[in-house]
C-alpha cells in the first residue's frame, strides 16, 4: 500500500475499457485484451509494486460483490505485473503469481466500488499484448 506517483491519475479514462460488474455474473471470467506497459516505474508506489505502467488505468471496473471473493490477474507471455487502486483508496500490487509470471489479486473479502487497474510490464517500459481476467472462485 503506498502513495500515489505523482504522474498517476485515478480519475483519468481508462484507455482500454470500463466494465461494470456484479457478484455471480454470467461471463467469468471477464477478459478484457490489451497491451501492458508504460512509461511509470510502479515502484515509486512503493511495497510490492513494480513494473512500467501507463498514467491512465488500463481498465476501470465498477463492482457490487456477491458471497465470493474477486480475482483480478493477467494472462501474457511477458513478464506482467499488476497495479490495482481499489474503492478503500489503497494500492494493491503483484508481480509473480504462485506458478508463473502472470500476476493475480484476491480480495477476499471484495468491496464494493471502483478499482482503477494497471497491467504493467516487468524491468522496462515495452508494450506487450495481455489479457486481464476479472473472476470469482469456481461457483458450484
Amino acid at each position: 500500500l503506498a502513495a500515489p506517483l505523482a504522474a498517476q491519475d485515478i480519475n483519468a479514462d481508462p484507455t482500454y475499457e470500463t466494465v461494470s460488474l456484479a457478484g455471480g455474473f454470467p461471463d467469468d471470467p471477464y477478459v478484457v485484451s490489451l497491451q501492458s506497459g508504460g512509461p511509470l516505474d510502479a515502484s515509486g508506489l512503493g511495497g510490492a509494486c513494480a513494473g512500467f505502467i501507463a498514467e491512465a488505468p488500463d481498465v476501470r471496473l465498477h463492482f457490487a460483490p456477491g458471497s465470493l471473493p474477486l480475482i483480478i490477474s493477467v494472462a501474457s507471455a511477458a513478464d506482467t505485473t499488476l497495479v490495482i487502486n481499489a474503492p478503500d483508496g489503497n494500492w494493491y500490487c503483484n508481480d509473480d503469481g504462485e506458478a508463473s509470471l502472470n500476476p493475480s489479486i484476491a480480495f477476499g473479502s471484495p468491496m464494493e466500488g471502483r478499482y482503477e487497474i494497471w497491467v504493467g510490464t516487468y524491468g522496462n517500459a515495452v508494450i506487450e499484448p495481455a489479457d486481464l481476467h476479472i473472476s470469482e472462485p469456481y461457483r458450484n
